[in-house]
């Protein structure tokens, strides 16, 4: 049915697509099945009849010269019809087998492998019991008059094939009259064959057509429109407004944490307004200086006051400054580049001088 919202311009998203499958929605023609599984009987048929004729002339033989004689008791009945469905059995289950299997490959290269039980769920049986859009499918479809069509070509096919061959052998009907039954046998499996094959070409033809058309359909069934794709992609990133407030609940944490550790720096480094750095040196604890908190602008005026109301060292040095703020995060030792600078900054400091 060709997209009824003119809205839905997109193409399904692979998750789209994912969800759908997972409903059981899937693209699968209804016809092309009953097609392959007639040709593939037809084929296994074809090919077996000689050993079907063989069983069946064995089976015939053994029952009206050797079980002439037989006294029939509810054992010896038992033991016929055991013995005859068997013999009947391996000649149909070949061509059961094939059916089935074909059958199954045409529904699996349709679909792939797909196992879901959500088409059981009680929401889509109601939804089936919707008699208002039954009746809407029923009368008011695109899908309806393409089933009606494909049904009717159908009939045309299966019911074209047998005239155009009964008039094609009419001229040799006839002479079967003085054949013996074998040969009438034969040429009865012949023209039935030659029926068959007549009436399975249009039938293919019309199942692959059916193929196509289930496919485009379920495509223009399955298309998003623009809204529907951005919410998606914005489901599957995150919303961008929640993000950012994360965002920054999380900055304010490390943020509140950096400042509270300023109190036990040895000494802030300044811009003089711009940066400032707080350090802190224990050899005991790591080899070299480390940056307890560090910020610019604002921040930096938080971490100076804090630094004031405890008593730390505030130094400027613009250099130095930049080059820690850029170099080196919150936690980290400073490299090894400006061990010295930072020395001579530290020794200057009566904590270190003492020392």
């Amino acid at each position: 049915m060709p997209q009824s919202d003119p809205s839905k311009t997109e193409q399904a998203t692979p998750k789209h697509r994912d969800k759908a499958r997972e409903k059981g929605n899937v693209p699968r023609s209804q016809e092309l099945p009953k097609v392959t599984v007639l040709l593939g009987g037809f084929l296994a048929l074809f090919f077996m009849v000689k050993f079907m004729v063989a069983h069946m002339q064995t089976l015939f033989i053994w029952t009206f010269s050797e079980n002439l004689h037989t006294e029939f008791t509810p054992e010896t009945i038992y033991l016929l019809f055991q013995t005859i469905s068997w013999k009947i059995a391996v000649m149909v289950l070949p061509v059961m087998f094939t059916c089935a299997l074909v059958a199954f490959l045409t529904v699996r290269l349709q679909v792939g492998h797909l196992w879901t039980l959500k088409v059981f769920e009680l929401s889509n049986f109601w939804k089936k019991l919707n008699v208002v859009a039954g009746i809407q499918r029923l009368f008011f479809s695109t899908q309806t008059a393409v089933r009606l069509l494909r049904s009717l070509f159908m009939a045309i096919a299966v019911g074209y094939a047998p005239y155009l061959v009964l008039r094609q052998e009419a001229p040799n009907f006839i002479p079967l009259f003085y054949q013996d039954a074998l040969t009438v046998a034969t040429y009865m499996l012949l023209t039935g064959a030659k029926m068959v094959m007549y009436a399975l070409v249009p039938m293919l033809i019309i199942g692959i057509a059916d193929l196509a058309y289930t496919r485009w359909d379920y495509e223009e069934n399955l298309k998003m429109t623009k809204h529907d794709v951005k919410d998606e992609r914005k489901q599957a990133e995150g919303d961008q407004t929640i993000k950012n407030k994360q965002r920054q609940k999380m900055m304010a944490v490390m943020q509140k944490r950096m400042l509270e550790s300023v109190p036990k720096a040895d000494v802030v480094i300044t811009n003089p307004t711009h940066l400032a750095i707080a350090l802190s040196y224990n050899a005991l604890e790591a080899p070299s200086p480390v940056v307890l908190a560090k910020g610019a602008d604002f921040m930096a005026e938080k971490i100076r006051n804090i630094a004031r109301e405890n008593n730390i060292p505030i130094r400027e040095n613009k250099p130095l400054a930049q080059a820690l703020y850029k170099s080196v995060d919150v936690g980290q030792m400073i490299p090894e580049e400006l061990f010295q600078a930072v020395a001579s900054i530290l020794a200057q400091l009566p904590k270190f001088r003492r020392r």
